[in-house]
């Protein structure tokens, strides 16, 4: 609810104090009559996010004349991360939806027109009328581009016909499928030469293959590899615009690349922790509540990892362990947040990490389960991943890419040669406030946690 009630408190200034605060030209004449003269009140874009410049609107909640009471929920508005009901401030009737559903707008710009009585919807719908009129001739540049921008894609060109031949018949040199009949020689040779025996027609006894058919299938002409389908929900050849959310990382990307970072790695070996996730498993807990778990309690011995800079010229200490989980989801990614994730019990945290990717998935997170991250995971290994660099987020110090835990053959200590599962992790982080040593000291902790995690559990 607090960032409902923060975005309640957007709707309250009127268009007139938004632009005096913002040194915008006053508003025309046409925008004068539709700024209400006594009871009829402007409903804001609200701000969802420090981020946000526009937003969409998904749905409108109610109707226009639909009678509303203070706190209730009017519209869903798609921010750069999440959808979010907005609430009006005010009793009255929902007079005049200015923006529809699937169209966007500036945050700080008039949505829609509520009305105090029901009387005084007719006065409200007329003003709306004129503004509307106002505002969409002539159409700016930027307006037009955005219409053209928004029109569907062209279809596809259809798919040239493809030419199917007919099955060819099966080689006597195979039988039922499986194993080839092919003399030792010529088996040596299509090993030598990289051919296919299951591809070569036998001219032999019984159809059975010799050196000649080997070197025959060789010199033919390679068919032509076999014709892959497009997939139907990719439009093929045309320019998609960004979603919100897209063009949200992509800004938050760029901004990334003005701080100066540098990357240090580390492996770790994970047999005593995959030996604990097996037993707690079956409680709930997830891997990724693990290490946020693990990470957290290392931030806490090295204060500076966890810190940040903003204007270069000081930096803060965190006086929290926010752990920032990257996690994909349609269309996007997103960062919830495990808040105080070093003073919280792991299966506290397991319960918290699973109610933010449910909320993050159906995007419904509020700005502050995803926006106050002080230290960034993000993590591959469950696709494999055996290592990568991440980019660090604007506005922290520090981010860890996790690889997969996997069989490793290691040197032991007392000269021997053994298997252990380990992992690679590496860290980027924001050289201006962060050192070399500061990140070699904070993974050395980790390691330690993470090979002996009995400390995980309490």
């Amino acid at each position: 609810m607090a960032g409902l009630l923060n975005l309640q408190s957007t709707l309250l200034p009127s268009a007139s104090a938004l632009r005096r605060r913002a040194g915008a030209p006053a508003p025309s004449s046409s925008r004068r009559r539709c700024r209400v003269e006594a009871k009829i009140r402007e409903i804001f874009m609200p701000a969802l996010s420090s981020t946000m410049t526009e937003g969409k609107i998904v749905s409108w909640t109610a109707a226009e004349g639909d009678r509303l009471a203070k706190g209730d929920p009017v519209v869903v508005v798609e921010s750069d991360k999440a959808d979010m009901d907005v609430e009006t401030f005010h009793d009255g009737f929902l007079a005049a939806v200015l923006v529809p559903a699937g169209e966007s707008a500036p945050v700080g710009s008039a949505i829609a027109l509520l009305a105090e009585s029901e009387e005084e919807i007719p006065v409200a719908q007329s003003q709306a009328a004129s503004f509307s009129s106002s505002s969409s001739s002539p159409p700016p540049p930027q307006e037009t581009a955005a219409e053209e921008a928004s029109l569907p894609p062209p279809p596809p060109p259809s798919p040239a016909p493809v030419a199917v031949s007919a099955p060819a018949r099966p080689s006597p040199a195979t039988q039922g499928g499986g194993r080839v009949v092919a003399s030792p020689y010529a088996k040596k040779l299509a090993k030598d030469l990289g051919v296919d025996l299951f591809s070569v027609t036998g001219s032999g006894p019984g159809g059975r293959i010799v050196a000649k058919d080997v070197e025959a299938a060789l010199a033919a002409p390679k068919k032509a590899a076999p014709v892959t389908a497009a997939r139907s929900d990719v439009p093929l050849g045309s320019t998609v615009p960004f979603t919100t959310m897209q063009g949200a990382v992509s800004k938050n990307m760029v901004e990334s690349l003005a701080v100066p970072t540098f990357r240090v790695g580390y492996t770790i070996t994970t047999d005593a922790l995959d030996q604990l996730y097996k037993k707690i498993k079956s409680k709930g807990v997830t891997m990724s509540a693990l290490l946020a778990k693990a990470t957290a309690m290392a931030l806490v011995q090295h204060p500076v990892v966890n810190s940040s800079c903003r204007d270069g010229k000081s930096f803060t200490y965190s006086s929290s362990i926010n752990i920032a989980v990257a996690v994909a989801i349609d269309g996007g990614l997103i960062t919830p947040v495990l808040q105080d994730a070093d003073k919280l019990d792991i299966y506290s945290l397991s319960r918290k990490w699973k109610e933010l990717v449910d909320k993050a998935r159906a995007k419904q997170l509020q700005p502050h389960e995803y926006n106050s991250g002080t230290f960034t995971l993000s993590n591959l290994g469950m696709f494999g991943v055996d290592r990568f660099d991440a980019i660090l987020p604007p506005g922290t110090g520090a981010i860890m890419a996790v690889g997969a835990s996997e069989p490793t053959v290691v040197g032991t200590k007392d000269g021997r040669i053994g298997i252990k599962n380990q992992m690679q992790v590496n860290v980027t982080a924001d050289h201006r406030i962060i050192y070399g040593a500061d990140l070699a000291a904070f993974l050395q902790t980790l390691a330690k946690i993470i090979e002996d995690p009995k400390d995980l559990t309490f």
